[in-house]
């Protein structure tokens, strides 16, 4: 017997409707449950706004290209039904957006997906966000791929699983979060979001070099934090730089910007350039810049 999961409220458009909780949307025969060809994104909700929701309805389109599948919804199409959805929560409702694309069926021989084949959902769920109390990271003995090994250049859910185990590892190490390597041993990301750091009055995060996705968030706080005049960097960093930083924070669509309180046994203080990015990403998700 299935262990009772109780999820928080999930509103799924599937086949045309609307339906609560939990949906059942794949066989053991569909593709994207069997070998892994599922694309999604996230967007958030918050406080009555949905910050750069369009960039996130677009960039489900270009993964499920990526990933050989048929986007078939238009960004606008998704961009309505989010709408609609967000329509059945309270207004200041703390919600994830998810849209996603997989395969239902093979072409011959199985393992190719069928673009054919592609089924669609819009999950809405309740999704508080964590207060930004400080994360504990350390550096993780595994590596991002590249790639001729995994389709980094989709939302993949198949990429998952490999930052999931060194998330665990981690945990059982005592830490919050880990840095995760590209195949050179330059530092990446965390296992759930991007970073940077800061030394002397310069921010400093991995240049997008194609072995993990490269945020919208991400993006949004550098152009926010050099359009009042912060020097940020995008280059090669290794895990010492991060060691001997001045300040550690992380950006993602989860959490959007949260600060790093400790790195191995060094302790951290939250510091100006996470205050900074934090605050103006919050002003930037309450402008009407967040939906132009």
């Amino acid at each position: 017997m299935r262990r009772s999961i109780a999820w928080s409220k999930t509103l799924t458009f599937f086949e045309d409707d609307w339906h609560e909780g939990n949906v059942p949307i794949m066989g053991p025969r569909t593709h994207g449950a069997w070998l892994g060809t599922s694309v999604f994104d996230g967007a958030r909700a918050f406080e009555g706004v949905t910050p750069d929701l369009d960039l996130h309805c677009a960039r489900v389109n270009v993964s499920a290209k990526a990933m050989c599948l048929k986007p078939i919804v238009s960004q606008d199409a998704w961009m309505a039904l989010v709408r609609e959805g967000l329509k059945r929560f309270d207004r200041d409702a703390e919600l994830y957006i998810r849209p996603m694309y997989w395969a239902e069926a093979g072409a011959p021989g199985g393992v190719r997906p069928d673009p054919e084949s592609t089924n669609w959902c819009l999950t809405i769920y309740a999704a508080p966000f964590p207060k930004p109390a400080g994360t504990a990271i350390t550096l993780s003995q595994y590596r991002r791929p590249t790639r001729e090994c995994a389709p980094v250049e989709a939302k993949a859910g198949c990429l998952y699983p490999n930052n999931a185990r060194a998330l665990i590892e981690a945990r059982e190490r005592g830490f919050d979060n880990c840095l995760m390597c590209d195949m050179l041993g330059n530092v990446a990301e965390l296992g759930t979001a991007n970073i940077f750091m800061a030394k002397d009055g310069v921010v400093f995060t991995p240049e997008a070099n194609g072995t993990y996705l490269a945020g919208i968030t991400r993006k949004r706080v550098i152009a926010l934090l050099r359009e009042v005049g912060c020097t940020v960097v995008e280059t090669t960093l290794r895990y010492s730089d991060f060691e001997n930083a001045d300040e550690i924070f992380s950006t993602g669509n989860y959490t959007k910007v949260s600060p790093i309180t400790r790195i191995d046994a060094r302790p951290l203080q939250p510091g100006p350039f996470y205050r900074k990015a934090r605050e103006l990403y919050w002003k930037f998700a309450h402008s009407s810049l967040a939906y132009a």
